[in-house]
């Protein structure tokens, strides 16, 4: 699911920033593990916005507690779908400085226009994804060095999004159980 969520938004982007103003006939944004820079196996890396996946968190607070779903005269036993957020990096890996600013602003401007994805604003969005909901999300120096060393990469210019709201869920059935319809009580009191 994350994989269909990040191509969907990558496929997004890529009208908007070749709208802007176009740098290149070959595409703007590349799925990609940033921390590969300069390892020598980045060449399809260069002139690129690469687009990781640098946390995934659990949103608790969206998650049912009920491990049952009710179908018509039928309870059927499962897990709650876990609902993640994730922040994602977008870094702009262009030889010239100024081009890498102008790109990391169109992204900026693109989710500034449409931060929020659903079936009806996006009838592209994968099947299984009810919304996806960007917010900027900043990082104070700290977090920033922390983010870029643990990636083993020097800075480029980048800016990270919290992408709220995916949901993973499996279809196998724990069980199937009929709904309690009335309750008998039998009152055997004796003195």
């Amino acid at each position: 699911m994350i994989n269909l969520a990040l191509d969907f938004i990558a496929k997004n982007i890529e009208p908007y920033l070749e709208q802007q103003q176009p740098v290149g006939t070959e595409p703007y944004i590349q799925l990609g593990n940033v921390s590969a820079l300069g390892t020598g196996s980045d060449s399809e890396m260069q002139n690129k916005i690469i687009v990781s996946v640098v946390n995934i968190e659990e949103d608790r607070i969206s998650r049912s507690p009920d491990n049952y779903v009710r179908i018509d005269q039928q309870v059927i036993y499962k897990n709650p779908p876990v609902y993640l957020n994730l922040d994602i990096l977008f870094a702009a890996n262009y030889k010239h400085y100024d081009t890498s600013l102008r790109l990391i602003s169109n992204v900026i401007k693109f989710f500034q226009y449409k931060n929020v994805f659903t079936p009806l604003n996006s009838p592209g969005l994968p099947p299984g994804i009810e919304e996806l909901i960007f917010d900027l999300k900043t990082l104070s120096w700290q977090d920033l060095n922390n983010l870029w060393g643990i990636l083993g990469s020097k800075y480029i210019p980048s800016v990270v999004y919290k992408m709220r709201l995916i949901s993973i869920l499996d279809d196998v059935n724990q069980g199937l159980a009929q709904p309690v319809m009335e309750i008998k009580v039998n009152d055997k009191t004796t003195n």
